[in-house]
């Protein structure tokens, strides 16, 4: 098995890596990586429907999709994300439990105890440090999880805050849990990259066949050529979310607004706008210039400019 510290904090370089992983080689392999304040959606989840999107976007948090299934979940510097890519000899030996044993087994040794639990979590104290999805191609699967350490339990709790009813659609939505730190079940917190070092050990030491492996100069330049290509792209972190309907009324100061939307790929395929707070020929001509149009603050924005209608962000954030 080969052992993997990606040595980048970028989400999309580390989820490019994985896939590139999965597809390209034939070893076993365990990798270990952190990134900053991202939220990564499930493969087959509304982005939108998902995040706060005013929080995450005036705080500078990315948003990233994955290319396994399952619910969101909040990487920043204090989450250590685990990957195992193994490969198997048929359905049987596809087991979320297969692949969390080791995890569970490291934390023991640092004096914490998990579970998992009976929606794929890890826990502790009844509290979910972990969150894990699997992605099978060909006779490969990858299993990836969280390990919540000392994560900022605010801004991952304001970052996926939603409000129901918002948007509606056949898309995976996330089971919201209760969640804690790692490093809060120690009696002597040690800090994040000794607790890095020490699940990369206890793989390490599972097995003779278990090596640290470096990326080539040829594998990162692919890697990057993906991440660029694909898990950037605007078009795969939300384009690539199921048809939703977008509902919103709000009361402002000059006047009610209520807002019906239905969306493809995450642009506008129909808009409807009632209340007062737009003159009936803007707001008919604001629905109709936003059609085929992507779901997005700027272009919210920009289509109030370019039809001369008078507003500010206050209003330009209710589509949201």
């Amino acid at each position: 098995m080969l052992c993997i510290l990606p040595g980048s904090d970028d989400p999309y370089f580390c989820l490019a890596a994985e896939e590139y992983l999965l597809r390209n080689f034939t070893d076993d392999v365990f990798m270990l990586w952190q990134s900053k304040d991202t939220v990564v959606v499930g493969k087959h989840q509304n982005a939108m429907g998902e995040i706060d999107y005013r929080y995450t976007r005036e705080n500078g948090i990315k948003i990233a999709r994955r290319i396994s299934g399952g619910g969101t979940v909040f990487h920043d510097q204090g989450n250590v994300n685990f990957t195992f890519i193994r490969n198997v000899a048929g359905p049987h030996e596809i087991s979320f439990s297969h692949f969390t044993r080791p995890i569970v087994e490291a934390l023991a040794t640092i004096g914490v105890l998990a579970e998992t639990s009976g929606r794929n979590d890890l826990l502790v104290d009844g509290k979910k440090i972990s969150g894990n999805a699997e992605h099978v191609f060909k006779n490969r699967v990858l299993h990836h999880g969280t390990l919540l350490y000392q994560s900022n339990l605010a801004t991952l709790g304001n970052a996926i805050r939603v409000k129901p009813g918002k948007y509606v659609g056949k898309a995976v939505q996330s089971n919201r849990s209760t969640v804690a730190n790692i490093a809060d079940f120690m009696k002597e917190p040690i800090p994040i990259a000794q607790f890095i070092d020490k699940i990369m050990d206890y793989q390490l030491n599972s097995s003779p066949n278990c090596k640290m492996h470096l990326f080539s100069s040829d594998d990162r330049s692919t890697i990057s050529q993906l991440a660029k290509e694909k898990f950037e792209t605007w078009e795969w972190q939300f384009g690539y979310s199921p048809a939703y309907t977008f509902t919103n009324k709000v009361y402002l100061s000059s006047g009610t607004l209520s807002i019906y939307a239905e969306s493809e790929k995450c642009r506008f395929t129909k808009v409807r706008i009632e209340g007062d707070h737009y003159r009936r020929l803007d707001g008919g001509a604001l629905a109709k210039a936003l059609i085929d149009r992507p779901h997005t603050f700027e272009t919210i924005e920009k289509a109030h400019e370019e039809l001369g209608i008078s507003s500010d962000r206050e209003v330009f954030y209710s589509w949201f």
